[in-house]
């Protein structure tokens, strides 16, 4: 294999042994989910959460913006 050569793919294990197994909790680790099942919004919080993110931003404003 020469230094162009895009790597190989590991083989994918046959059935449902203890090497398949950690190899996917491995990749949920890793990856986790790509979207979640739920937004911010329906999470919860409500006004709460959003007063919370104003607070995070007006305390970590710099101080060439103004006040």
């Amino acid at each position: 294999m020469t230094r162009s050569d895009p790597p190989r793919p590991e083989p994918e294990p046959v059935g449902d042994d203890a090497a398949a197994v950690q190899r996917r909790r491995r990749l949920a680790e890793v990856f986790g989910d790509v979207l979640p099942e739920t937004t911010s919004d329906e999470r919860g919080g409500g006004a709460s959460g959003s007063e919370d993110r104003e607070a995070w931003y007006r305390e970590n404003r710099p101080p060439h913006h103004g006040g």
